[in-house]
């Protein structure tokens, strides 16, 4: 499935793979991204789930986190 993204999109997506390179430890939920970043709910969920896709993030349960780091988790 080919994914095309508005500029703002990509925007968000780059902030947020900033953010997790900053503060690798970091695992949120899509509610907590969502306020964190001013966004709706589903905006966070399209841009966490594109960087799962892309092998950046990990999803367990309901969090997301750095897929480097998902190994040492419980």
């Amino acid at each position: 499935m080919t994914h095309t993204m508005n500029p703002h999109l990509s925007d968000l997506e780059s902030r947020v793979r900033a953010e997790f390179n900053e503060m690798p430890g970091e695992r949120l939920t899509a509610a907590q991204a969502s306020r964190l970043w001013g966004v709706s709910t589903k905006i966070a969920v399209t841009v966490l789930n594109r960087l799962v896709d892309s092998g950046f993030l990990r999803q367990v349960r309901t969090y997301y986190f750095r897929a480097d780091l998902g190994h040492r988790s419980a």
